[in-house]
């Protein structure tokens, strides 16, 4: 498959943006260069390749999520200014 000029600008009057002459044959040149390459990549026999979904392989990066010991209620509280049953009080904004 093939990128016309054509299909270029066209696909740039969607976008809203312009270019130059010289831009649309480069975008042509381009975009044909990647539609050759996944020509050749459709070609190679893959039918025992797992699937991946990344180049390189990644591990979780979070914790695990585990039951953990909170802040005591009462020295938290401590640090506000009018803790009343277990909240903060603060002074009223809305009306």
């Amino acid at each position: 498959m093939k990128i016309s000029k054509e299909e270029v600008q066209h696909v740039a009057v969607l976008a809203k943006l312009r270019f130059s002459e010289e831009e649309i044959e480069r975008f042509v040149d381009q975009l044909n260069n990647i539609l050759g390459y996944m020509d050749q990549l459709g070609k190679l026999e893959t039918s025992g390749v797992e699937p991946t979904f990344h180049a390189v392989a990644q591990k979780n990066v979070f914790r695990e999520d585990a039951v953990q010991s909170s802040w005591d209620l009462d020295l938290t509280l401590s640090n506000g200014p009018d803790p009343d049953r277990g909240f903060f009080r603060v002074p009223k904004i809305l009306e």
